[in-house]
């Protein structure tokens, strides 16, 4: 399991971020080109994920189709579906390839997940988000940043029509990951993050979003 420390950022530019990051002492650098990032997350039909979430439940679920690119690049081979499993600050992530499919379709999508599931859950869709994101590493590959910006949201649990990004969120959210082995290590790059970490999911976020 990995460490996912989250900084949600509303008060100073991309560029600053960015910045930031790449002067910082331990020589982070690009990893992969910047992409876009496209998810629909899946709930029970009595919204446990997110109720948990927020309740700060320690141990729990959360699921979701992804595919990268243009939004509507449902058909690709490489969408995938996730489960990410949290525990406490902990937090893991199982990953399942995941038919083409089209979004007009993504009321229906919630009988295909449960069916790659080995332990079926009663599942329904109910966000639609999308974000760019920027990768840095290290060269030994023990820690990793991303920048999430651009973010948008369709919350379709209020959603009867063909869904698209209703919602947007200004705010930058950086991520620093890094194996449960590196607490230690990880406290001499975290001194040199200016921001102050805050628990944020994109998933709460987007469901409150327009309420």
């Amino acid at each position: 399991m990995r460490y996912e420390r989250k900084y949600r950022i509303e008060d100073q530019s991309l560029g600053f971020v960015e910045q930031m990051i790449r002067h910082h002492p331990r020589g982070f650098r690009t990893l992969f080109p910047d992409r876009q990032i496209n998810n629909i997350y899946f709930d029970t039909p009595g919204m446990t994920c997110y109720k948990e979430n927020v309740a700060g439940v320690a141990e729990r679920k959360k699921y979701r189709v992804r595919w990268y690119g243009d939004l509507t690049a449902t058909e690709g081979a490489a969408n995938q579906l996730e489960i990410k499993i949290k525990n406490n600050a902990l937090g893991d992530k199982e990953r399942y390839a995941f038919p083409a499919f089209s979004l007009s379709d993504w009321h229906k999508l919630g009988a295909v997940v449960a069916d790659s599931l080995t332990r079926p859950v009663s599942l329904v869709p109910t966000l639609l988000n999308s974000y760019q994101r920027s990768y840095y590493g290290l060269a030994t590959g023990k820690f990793r940043i991303t920048i999430d910006r651009k973010l948008g949201y369709c919350p379709l649990i209020r959603e009867n029509q063909q869904p698209e990004i209703r919602y947007q969120d200004e705010a930058i959210i950086v991520e620093i990951k890094y194996d449960e082995t590196l607490e230690a290590e990880a406290n001499q790059i975290l001194q040199y993050i200016p921001f102050r970490a805050t628990k944020n999911s994109k998933y709460v976020t987007g469901i409150e979003t327009g309420a």
